[in-house]
Order: C-alpha cells, then sequence, then structure tokens
C-alpha cells in the first residue's frame, strides 16, 4: 500500500489539493541465475564431511580404546613384572636364610634355586607377550606355592636331619653306655681269666708238685750185655759183636705218698748216636714227659708198687746187633725223671 499523506484527507479547508503520486509501476522481479545444480554436490560432500568426521571421531575413540588398553596392559605387565620380581627376591632370600652348615640340605637349596630361576625365565617370557598376561600371572601365583613347597621341603628335610642327629647322639651314647659295660665286663672276665689262670697255674702246680712226690724214684739200675748160646742158657758179654740183648734191672725206692697200686715205669735205651732203641712189636712207643712233650721210651714195665724196695729187670732183644759205645737208659714214672745210668759195648 502507498501511505496517504494527511494532508490530502478531504474536510481540511484552505488546503491546496495536491494531487496524489502516481504509484510507482510494479517491475517484475529480475531473475537471478539458479543455483539448483550445485547442491547435490554441496549435499554430498557434506554428508561425506560428515561421514569422514564420524569415521574420524570413532577412529579416535578406538584408537584411544586401543591405547588406553596398551597403557592397561603395558601397566598390568609392569605390575607383574614387579610382582614377579618382588616374589622371586623374597623367595631366594627365605631360601638363602635357611641354609646353614648342613651340606645335603644346603644342596636342596641350591637345587631349589635354581628351579626358581629357570620358572622365573618363563614367566618372563611370557609377559614379553601380552596375550599370555593370564598365564603369566598363574604362573606368578603358582611361583609362590612352589616357594611355599620348597621351604616345607627344606623344613621337612632338616626335621629328619635333627631327628638323625637325635638318633645318632642317642647311638651313641648308647654305644658308649655299651662300650663302657663291656669294658667293664671284659675288665671283669680279664680279672677272672687272670684269677683263673692263676689258680690253674697253682692247681698245676700243685698237681706237679704232688705228681713229683708221688713218682718214685729208682735206683741201682744196671745193665749187662747178654748172650743166648745153642743150649738157651745166657751169659754176660761185654762185646758189642757177641751181645744179642740186654738185660736192664733197677730197685724201686719206697715213697709213703704214693698209694699202693699199679706203677709204670718207661725205659729208655739211647746209642751212642744218640737215638732211642725202640721197636713197636716190641713194645716201643711214646710217652708224655713233665713238660707236655712226647718221649719215645724201648719198654714199658708195669708192676703192683706196695711202697717197698723191689727189683725188676727185663731183657731187651732187639733180633739186631748192638754197635759198640757208650750207652744209656733213662727211666720216667708219672712223666718224671727217675732215674739213670750209662753202660758201654765194646
Amino acid at each position: 500500500m502507498v501511505p496517504v499523506n494527511p494532508s490530502n484527507q478531504p474536510g481540511q479547508q484552505g488546503q491546496t489539493p495536491v494531487n496524489p503520486p502516481t504509484p510507482p509501476v510494479s517491475q517484475p522481479p529480475v531473475a537471478k541465475k539458479s543455483s539448483t545444480p550445485w547442491m547435490p554436490i554441496v549435499i554430498v560432500a557434506g554428508l561425506l564431511l560428515l561421514g569422514v568426521a564420524a569415521w574420524l571421531t570413532y577412529e579416535s575413540m578406538s584408537t584411544t580404546r586401543l591405547l588406553e588398553q596398551k597403557v592397561a596392559e603395558l601397566e598390568e605387565s609392569e605390575k607383574l613384572k614387579a610382582e614377579l620380581e618382588g616374589q622371586y627376591n623374597q623367595a631366594i632370600s627365605e631360601l638363602d636364610a635357611l641354609k646353614g652348615d648342613n651340606d645335603q640340605i644346603n644342596a636342596l637349596i641350591d637345587q631349589q634355586k635354581a628351579e626358581l630361576v629357570a620358572q622365573k625365565d618363563q614367566i618372563d617370557v611370557l609377559l614379553r607377550d601380552k596375550k599370555k598376561l593370564d598365564a603369566a600371572r598363574r604362573e606368578i601365583a603358582g611361583l609362590k606355592s612352589k616357594v611355599a613347597e620348597y621351604i616345607a621341603q627344606v623344613e621337612q628335610l632338616r626335621a629328619e636331619q635333627e631327628q638323625l642327629t637325635q638318633d645318632n647322639q642317642q647311638l651313641r651314647a648308647d654305644k658308649d653306655s655299651l662300650s663302657y659295660t663291656l669294658q667293664s665286663k671284659v675288665a671283669e672276665n680279664e680279672t677272672l681269666s687272670t684269677a683263673k689262670a692263676q689258680l690253674v697255674s697253682e692247681k698245676e702246680e700243685l698237681t706237679k708238685s704232688v705228681t713229683a712226690g708221688s713218682v718214685i724214684k729208682v735206683k741201682d739200675i744196671k745193665v749187662t750185655g747178654m748172650k743166648v748160646r745153642k743150649s738157651g742158657k745166657t751169659s754176660e758179654k761185654e762185646s758189642a759183636k757177641r751181645v744179642d740183648q740186654l738185660k736192664i734191672c733197677f730197685t724201686t725206692i719206697a715213697n709213703d705218698v704214693v698209694q699202693p697200686g699199679n706203677e709204670k715205669f718207661y725205659i729208655r735205651v739211647i746209642n751212642p748216636k744218640g737215638e732211642t732203641l725202640a721197636i713197636d712189636d716190641l713194645g716201643s712207643g711214646t710217652t708224655v714227659d713233665k713238660n707236655g712233650e712226647e718221649v719215645r721210651f724201648t719198654q714199658v714195665q708195669e708192676y703192683e708198687y706196695a711202697n717197698d724196695e723191689t727189683q725188676l729187670c727185663f731183657v731187651w732183644k732187639p733180633n739186631s746187633s748192638f754197635q759198640s759205645g757208650k750207652y744209656k737208659v733213662e727211666i720216667y714214672n708219672k712223666g718224671f725223671f727217675a732215674g739213670s745210668d750209662d753202660f758201654e759195648l765194646k
């Protein structure tokens, strides 16, 4: 609308009418150059920009999450490494504290430490792989259990060693006691043996004394060379070549200590060579003297002793010739020397 000038309104006097202005002729709008062909491109570009922005945002968020995850894994890995290092050092310290003077226990601890080193190296390998952190975590937890098991083994071995030491001490004490008892018994036995030996010696001496005292001595020992004639009669000879038998006579001496009874007298005839004339078929043999030594005898003569002086004679006929020289006759009773004499065959 065209505004009305109030001065041109009717009813107002004294004013010169004024012609209304000519309304402007409406001109058709000038047609502007259309921009419609670019709109799709702009829209697409905007959408692409929005998509790129969304994708970048998503990628940024994913990268952020991944980075956060990596940081968390790294922190977890470092935490596990620290935990592993702490447990390992503590375990080594605890095992070293258990060492002492016992070589067997020390060897066991060294073996356990070597096993811990191997397990720690294995866990370190797992910690380098982020996908194996759970496995590493389980291994670390198992490490603590294994250390406890190691310590229990050491304590058990130590207890066994202590028990063994106590047993050994008890055995040594028992051994010392038995040794002392044995020494006491040995000393007692030695004392008893000494006393017994002394008694035996005294008994033997007494026996020897009694036996020696009961020996029947002999006297008047006489040996005569004899020759048997064709008539059967014998004659005395001094020539060895003419002698074919010896007649040996001796007289017993009375001994009141000896009880009457059978007595044996062992006669030894010793030739000039120092040999005892002996032929087993003619009654020769061996007897034992007072010293327990064997004595070869020529013949033994027995008779019933009656505590008197009795002359005893016997003939030794070896059926062989005699050699010339000095001979000796020894007579024994009860193993003791009773008398002797010398004779000569020319």
